[in-house]
């Protein structure tokens, strides 16, 4: 996620900005202390993982519980989803969720079918920096990916164990995600506000729940992981950059996915401070890139070394205008696509208009709309995305 930038308050930013293979087998309750993490964080094929089935059930069980979805009468959270505060979640949810997936999501992955059909077939791993807790966004547009990386400021925090938790303590928790949701669920994206407040509080680990939970996933594993020197994953030990791994599997599939959260700094300064980052990020097979409300933080220079590594190591990106500028892309080693429509920047980031990008949505007549909002134009018909993929690509690569 973007470091914490100072913005200056107005209206505007109430609607935007974001926040700014290694295999870790699932372990049964009786085997915990075996060694967590392979060298590299590259993920081999396999049909099955072993997990503990009893915590499995707990994970999910609360993801929905935490999602407003309603449980088996047999799940130790059932006579909670009885409260008053229980039954608000409930209906925040009823209220928001189909509305969201109608005018969003649905769009969203039919896009997805007719655009990134190829890119989808391989099961791609996904790297999506600056991206907060939005896994939502990330499998909706890439709902085959192996391996999902998001990176942002916020912590992982922790869930609450809901079954012994107070009134007063889980109407607090549920309110809680219930405001750190608004944003993204009516505009795409959350708003630094947001972030700096509530995430900060109660970390992401409670959204992704959330979004696992409402696109219908099962959540195997959940463990708490951090980054050494080497830039390796392993279990979380003091002094490394924390994160989550957590594994799950759709709704009627058998193969586990992996889905990886890791609090860092992607400035220049950050990456100074923590080269392990840069090692551990330079290992990841990036196969697609994905680029969403970054604030610009890339035009700048001290957002250099973060925008190198993805131009070097990606096979394709997909942005909006917030991403990487469009004078980064080197003719001779980029195809570029262009979807949807450019005019300016939200009068916040008026700064950061690009002219070239302006000349190519003038003089092209080729460009597909998109039917959906995504970014900071987040009305439909008025946002835009750039799929780039690198001409370098083997032959049998889509």
């Amino acid at each position: 996620m973007k470091p914490k930038v100072i913005l200056p308050v107005s209206i505007i930013t109430l609607l935007c900005l974001t926040s700014c293979k290694a295999t870790i087998t699932a372990k049964k309750a009786n085997n915990e202390q075996q060694t967590l993490i392979t060298s590299t964080p590259q993920v081999s094929e396999q049909a099955n993982v072993d997990f503990d089935q009893r915590k499995s059930e707990k994970f999910t069980n609360t993801a929905k519980f935490i999602a407003g979805m309603q449980l088996n009468n047999n799940s130790p959270l059932a006579r909670v989803q009885k409260s008053n505060n229980w039954l608000k979640q409930q209906q925040y949810f009823e209220n928001t969720w189909p509305k969201l997936e109608e005018q969003q999501l649905k769009k969203v992955r039919q896009w997805s079918q007719q655009e990134l059909k190829r890119i989808n077939n391989i099961s791609p791993t996904v790297f999506y920096p600056f991206s907060g807790p939005d896994f939502l966004y990330a499998y909706s547009f890439f709902p085959k990916g192996k391996e999902y990386f998001l990176i942002g400021l916020e912590p992982v925090g922790k869930i609450l164990d809901l079954t012994t938790a107070s009134e007063s303590e889980q109407n607090q928790r549920l309110q809680k995600v219930r405001s750190s949701l608004y944003a993204i669920l009516q505009f795409s994206f959350f708003r630094t506000n947001d972030m700096k407040v509530d995430l900060q509080k109660q970390g992401v680990l409670p959204i992704l729940y959330v979004f696992l939970a409402r696109t219908q996933n099962r959540i195997l594993d959940v463990q708490n992981i951090g980054i050494d020197k080497d830039g390796k994953i392993q279990k979380l030990d003091k002094g490394m950059i924390s994160g989550v791994k957590i594994v799950f599997v759709p709704k009627g599939e058998s193969q586990p996915r992996t889905l990886y959260y890791l609090s860092a700094d992607l400035s220049d300064d950050g990456l100074k401070k923590r080269p392990e980052l840069n090692k551990f990020i330079s290992r990841i097979d990036k196969n697609i890139t994905y680029l969403k409300a970054a604030s610009y933080l890339m035009y700048n220079d001290s957002f250099s070394k973060i925008r190198r590594s993805i131009l070097t190591g990606s096979k394709k990106i997909l942005q909006d205008d917030s991403g990487i500028h469009l004078k980064a892309f080197d003719n001779s080693k980029w195809n570029l696509k262009f979807y949807g429509s450019y005019t300016s920047p939200i009068s916040l980031f008026s700064g950061s208009y690009q002219e070239e990008l302006r000349r190519v949505y003038s003089t092209r007549k080729n460009i597909k709309p998109l039917n959906f909002g995504i970014g900071y134009k987040f009305a439909a018909n008025d946002s835009n995305l750039m799929l780039a993929e690198h001409k370098n690509l083997p032959a049998s690569n889509p």
